[in-house]
Order: C-alpha cells, then sequence, then structure tokens
C-alpha cells in the first residue's frame, strides 16, 4: 500500500468507474423504484401488498385461537364441535375469496392502460407482500 493513499486505491484507479462507463453515470435514482410507475400500478401494489399482510395476520390469529382451542379441549376445559369448527373456517374462505374477487374485478375495471398497470401492480404487490 503507498503511504500517501493510506485508504485510497494503491493502483490511483480513484474515477475507473465513471471512464469506463463514459461519465453518464446517474446517482439521483431513487432507492424505491415503484414510485416512477403509473397511479395505477401504485394502487394495484398497495392493494396487493395489504392483501397478503392482512392475509397472513388473519391465519396468525386463527391459528392462535386454534391452538388455544385444542389446549383448552385437551385440558378438559371446553369441547370442540369439528363440524361447526370447519363450517366457520369454510365461511371465511369464502368471504375472503370474495373480497379478493371485488379487488381484483375493481382494479381491472380502469382504464384499459390503468387497468393492466394496477393488475400488474397488484400482483406485485402479493409478490413483495
Amino acid at each position: 500500500m503507498n503511504d500517501n493513499q493510506p485508504y485510497g486505491n494503491p493502483y490511483g484507479q480513484d474515477g475507473l468507474g465513471r471512464e469506463v462507463l463514459g461519465g453518464n453515470v446517474d446517482t439521483s435514482g431513487s432507492g424505491f423504484p415503484f414510485l416512477e410507475m403509473g397511479t395505477s400500478f401504485v394502487i394495484g401494489l398497495a392493494i396487493g401488498f395489504f392483501m397478503k399482510k392482512f392475509f397472513k395476520i388473519l391465519l396468525l390469529i386463527l391459528g392462535f385461537a386454534l391452538v388455544a382451542l385444542f389446549v383448552m379441549e385437551s385440558q378438559g376445559i371446553s369441547t370442540v364441535d369439528e363440524h361447526a369448527l370447519e363450517a366457520g373456517v369454510s365461511s371465511g374462505i369464502d368471504s375472503f375469496q370474495g373480497l379478493a374477487a371485488m379487488l381484483k374485478e375493481r382494479l381491472s375495471n380502469m382504464t384499459i392502460t390503468g387497468g393492466a398497470g394496477a393488475v400488474a401492480g397488484f400482483f406485485v404487490g402479493l409478490k413483495f407482500g
């Protein structure tokens, strides 16, 4: 290492990256590329992200309640009606599917380009949520 450059590049090529790229390095790019998309894409992204997080939280609460119910049954505190439990979970799944279908329909009814962007944003939101 050179004594004149204790922390720098020992080969004296400090600006190599800009020279290789021709000096056209864009450093103004935001850390959130989704902000540069259209409004409908951002709306779809927000809805998709919300749906996935909401579903995860709902499953967490449902799982905790079921474990607590099964523990109470094993201790003899309560009894569980299997058919009522299955019917309740089934109706919850049906209502969630209805909500998801309504949101997808609403997003797809936007203008042609906006609807495509909104649906794409929805699926990106599901992916990243």
